[in-house]
């Protein structure tokens, strides 16, 4: 008999499991990525904050750690999107993820080389409208997310998407352990993807002191916030996230201004280059070019805390479930436990196995 835990996205994605690591910025790379899909689960690179060089090399590193597919996680209004998918397609990834809408365009280039398509949705609406351009799959990603995340529970989006689309749907927002696999699929969806517990893990290359912020951090710990990048991004509050709260609209723009452009040093980039990405993720998202400028901030941020380890000038996104995580399990002993629980769980629900009793003739 095939198992409850072997769902359509297993089928779709070549995984053991129905476990995804989402595609973390300056977190998930290679090291990661490997031990996850090693591991049972499927990995995804975050490839966003990485040049083209770097993410040729993330790619490599993956296959020679492991021969289990893996996807690649982008952004859909990067300047350089068409060099990306150029160089998923040449080297036969499995799956392009995105955090923002991908065009119809992108869409149909990616199926027709052979590589699925899986963006992150927080409305219904927003679900009809990918399912209507032919992805393949999406993650339904509830307020409880870290990064940046809407305002409607997992336990209310979750079932409502998959009412709305025919394509696997997998949830995210709230989930660490295999109870909440088992209340994914009760929902209906195919299967759960996880950033912050798989960030708490041994594999993950995010600093220790760091680490042990996280692990430190109770349930109302965290804060869903428009003053990093505009947009709102569900962070660990502390006295940077305090003072940019605190900070006028000017002061936060030229800070995030600042901030943009060492990005973009980081990555390879330069000033103009900036400001061609911004136009055409203004042309993209119909947004302010202000706003947009700001939209760089966040990485750098982000990148002082998960690579430098300086959380003392860098925000630490998060999902709400960081409060409930208490140690740092290496990948593969969270993956097995998370099914080992979730299969516990679901004999529990059966309940214990009917009494027979002979009848014997008289």
């Amino acid at each position: 008999m095939t198992s409850a835990l072997h769902t359509r996205v297993c089928e779709l994605l070549g995984c053991r499991y129905p476990i995804i690591q989402t595609g973390m910025g300056w977190v998930s790379g290679a090291r990661l990525t490997a031990a996850t899909s090693a591991a049972g689960g499927f990995g995804i690179l975050g490839a966003v904050t990485m040049t083209l060089a770097e993410m040729e090399e993330a790619i490599a590193s993956v296959r020679s750690k492991t021969d289990r597919p893996f996807g690649v996680n982008l952004r859909p209004d990067q300047a350089d999107l068409d060099d990306r998918i150029a160089i998923l397609v040449r080297e036969h990834v499995k799956l392009a993820s995105f955090a923002g809408p991908p065009s119809k365009d992108v869409v149909g280039r990616l199926k027709g080389a052979g590589i699925l398509t899986m963006p992150t949705v927080g409305a219904r609406r927003h679900a009809e409208k990918m399912a209507g351009i032919g992805v393949d799959l999406l993650i339904a990603q509830g307020g409880e997310g870290g990064g940046h995340t809407g305002e409607v529970p997992t336990s209310l989006l979750l079932p409502s998407v998959v009412d709305a689309v025919s394509i696997p749907v997998i949830g995210a927002g709230g989930f660490s352990d295999g109870r909440g696999l088992v209340a994914a699929l009760a929902y209906g969806a195919s299967g759960i993807a996880m950033g912050t517990r798989f960030l708490l893990t041994q594999e993950s290359t995010v600093p220790d002191g760091v680490k042990d912020l996280y692990v430190k951090t109770p349930v109302t710990g965290t804060v869903v916030t428009r003053h990093i990048d505009g947009a709102p991004q569900r962070v660990i509050r502390t006295e940077v996230i305090d003072g940019l709260e605190r900070a006028g609209w000017f002061r936060r723009f030229w800070r995030s201004l600042g901030n943009a452009f060492r990005f973009r040093r980081a990555t390879g980039g330069t000033r103009l280059g900036l400001l061609r990405e911004a136009r055409a993720m203004q042309q993209h998202q119909e947004l302010p070019l202000a706003q947009l400028l700001m939209a760089a901030n966040a990485p750098m941020m982000t990148r002082a805390s998960m690579v430098e380890g300086r959380p003392e000038v860098g925000i630490l996104p998060t999902g709400q479930v960081v409060g409930v995580i208490d140690e740092l399990p290496t990948v593969a002993a969270l993956v097995e436990r998370i099914v080992a629980d979730a299969e516990a769980t679901l004999a529990r629900l059966a309940g214990p196995a009917p009494v027979t009793r002979s009848l014997k003739s008289v």
